[in-house]
C-alpha cells in the first residue's frame, strides 16, 4: 500500500511540474539613450509569461516630477530628438487618452510616472494586451519604441497628450 501512494505520489509531482513548465516565459532587456540634449537614460525589461507583459523601467537625470512614457512606432532611436520613432503606436486608431478610458487609448499611451527629486524614477506597467513576439500586429511590441517625455501626457490632447520634447528613447527588439 505504501509503495503505490509513493508511486501516485510521484505521479502527481511529474503532472505538477509539467503544467507548471508549460507556461512559457520570454524576457527583452533595452537601454534607453538621452535624446534632445538631456541626460535621461534607462533600462526597461518587459517579461511575457501567460499572456501578460510586465514592463519595468528605471530611468536617471529626469527633472523632478511627472514625466510621460508611452510606445511610438518605430525602434528607430538613430534621430537627436527621438523623432525617428514616429507617433504613439496605434495599431487600433482610437483616440489618445489615459490607458483603458472608454472613450479611447493607444496601446502606446502608458501614461506617467514621477522622477524623484534626484530625477531618478522606477514604472511598472502589467497588461494583456500587448505581446512579446506574437503574430497580433495589434498587440507585438516588437519592433517599437519607448519614449519618455520632458513633461506629463495631458491625457486629453490629440494625438499625443502634449508632453513635451522626448528626452529618452529605446528600441524595442529582440
Amino acid at each position: 500500500m505504501r509503495a503505490h501512494f509513493s508511486f501516485q505520489l510521484s505521479i502527481y509531482i511529474s503532472i505538477l511540474i509539467s503544467f507548471t513548465s508549460c507556461s512559457e516565459s520570454t524576457t527583452i532587456r533595452v537601454e534607453a539613450e538621452p535624446k534632445s540634449d538631456s541626460n535621461v537614460s534607462g533600462t526597461i525589461t518587459f517579461s511575457e509569461m501567460d499572456e501578460v507583459v510586465v514592463m519595468k523601467a528605471t530611468f536617471s537625470g529626469l527633472t523632478p516630477g511627472l514625466h510621460a512614457i508611452h510606445l511610438h512606432e518605430l525602434a528607430d532611436c538613430s534621430s537627436a530628438d527621438g523623432k525617428s520613432t514616429g507617433g504613439h503606436w496605434n495599431p487600433t486608431f482610437e483616440p489618445h487618452g489615459a490607458w483603458g478610458s472608454e472613450t479611447g487609448y493607444h496601446k502606446g499611451d502608458i501614461g506617467n510616472f514621477e522622477a524623484d527629486q534626484k530625477g531618478d524614477a522606477v514604472i511598472t506597467f502589467e497588461t494583456d494586451q500587448w505581446c512579446i513576439g506574437c503574430d497580433d500586429e495589434t498587440k507585438n511590441i516588437i519592433g517599437k519604441a519607448v519614449i519618455v517625455h520632458q513633461g506629463q501626457d495631458d491625457l486629453v490632447s490629440q494625438p499625443s497628450g502634449a508632453a513635451g520634447a522626448r528626452v529618452s528613447c529605446a528600441g524595442v527588439i529582440q
